[in-house]
């Protein structure tokens, strides 16, 4: 679905009174190439006002300072309402209160919490 069908749907939706609450979920990238993808559908999506936007964590943390980065950065360039997935699996009190900290220090104040998929 293009970010056009998007809005256009929101605004016909809007013109019928009602309210269209839309949310994204993105994966962190792996390489420059698709962070520069990443990041240029991020722009495109900006507008359309999501009521929140997610990271996910893959399996035992493998991308948690790449989930790390990525909300980070949502927060400090964008208007969007980013909220991190942590996965909780394999990972001791120690560490989720770590990754908490750092998250807290960036400024996300959203957290998506699942137990998650053993690595």
């Amino acid at each position: 679905m293009s970010v056009s069908h998007l809005q256009d749907l929101i605004a016909d939706t809007a013109g019928r009174g009602k309210q269209t609450r839309v949310s994204f979920e993105f994966f962190p990238p792996k390489s420059e190439k698709l962070e520069a993808d990443l990041w240029a559908s991020i722009r495109k999506l900006e507008p359309l006002a999501p009521s929140f936007v997610s990271v996910t964590y893959g399996a035992g943390g493998s991308t948690r300072d790449r989930t790390h980065r990525t909300v980070a950065r949502m927060v400090s360039e964008t208007t969007l309402k980013p909220a991190a997935h942590l996965t909780t699996v394999a990972a001791s009190k120690a560490e989720v209160d770590g990754v908490l900290r750092n998250y807290w220090r960036s400024g996300v104040r959203r957290i998506v919490a699942l137990r998650g998929d053993p690595p």
